[in-house]
């Protein structure tokens, strides 16, 4: 498999202005609110009941359709925005908000894979930027670390209820409500509105069953599915990332990052 292009400048400062720019509460939502009418991304507002988000490649897809699936009536969430701005507001306005994290190393190659213009450098930036703006606000979050996440995400509902409140249904990993996420992560790539709105508390799992049977879209799921499922593919594209990761000069940087994910991970 060849290497990915390497990133234009135009598309790094595009990127570093993008990730300081969304650091922003009050400048970024509104701007994010005009560029994502919904049905998915959403962007926090009077409805919200809860805000998942986190860095990019942190099991955002899978948080919310895990938590979703586990729930007798869709929750109004704000989510996969990918924006410090999005939990920033949670944290100041008293609305419950689950931080997503992973470590460094994953998240950055997982991001790579998928937006191969984005460069090793800025990545490792971005990543810092993202987490050491939100330390102030951390003990107004609850943190869900990815294996958290992907493995026992019912303690983390355990924990969103016990900090906030809340009566949410716990999540339950067993092998057939692994699969129902997995199929829904595997159609996401379609952009359904049915599919996206059941995300964001739009629609009920009645709804989206229909559309999905109506679709009949399964012959394309595992293509289309890549992007978001773990694959041979993907950990061969990681591989050929793994030479930049240890780059010398980019020592500094990834300490930096490490440290902030540890800090974080110790709350979750």
């Amino acid at each position: 498999m060849s290497a990915a292009p390497a990133p234009t400048p135009y598309r790094r400062a595009r990127h570093r202005a993008r990730a300081r720019f969304s650091e922003s509460p009050t400048f970024y939502l509104p701007f994010a609110r005009r560029k994502y009418p919904g049905p998915s991304p959403e962007v926090i507002g009077p409805e919200t009941e809860l805000v998942i988000d986190g860095y990019t490649r942190s099991a955002s897809t899978f948080a919310v359709y895990a938590l979703q699936l586990a729930q007798d009536r869709p929750v109004r969430l704000a989510h996969h925005l990918h924006a410090p701005a999005q939990l920033i507001r949670a944290a100041r306005t008293g609305v419950p908000a689950l931080l997503l994290i992973r470590e460094p190393r994953g998240a950055i190659l997982s991001q790579l894979v998928r937006e191969p213009d984005v460069a090793m450098r800025d990545a490792l930036v971005a990543y810092a930027q993202f987490h050491a703006c939100l330390l102030p606000h951390l003990p107004d979050l609850v943190v869900g670390e990815f294996h958290q996440v992907t493995t026992q995400f019912g303690a983390v509902i355990d924990r969103l209820n016990s900090r906030f409140g809340l009566g949410l249904r716990r999540f339950e990993h067993t092998p057939e409500s692994t699969d129902r996420c997995l199929e829904l992560i595997a159609h996401r790539p379609s952009l359904s509105p049915v599919l996206l709105g059941f995300e964001s508390g739009l629609v009920d799992e009645a709804q989206l069953r229909r559309e999905l049977g109506a679709r009949g879209a399964t012959t394309q799921t595992a293509e289309m599915g890549d992007t978001w499922i773990p694959s041979a593919e993907r950990d061969e594209r990681k591989e050929l990332l793994r030479e930049q990761w240890h780059a010398s000069g980019l020592g500094r940087l990834r300490e930096r990052a490490q440290g902030l994910y540890e800090r974080f991970a110790a709350a979750a």
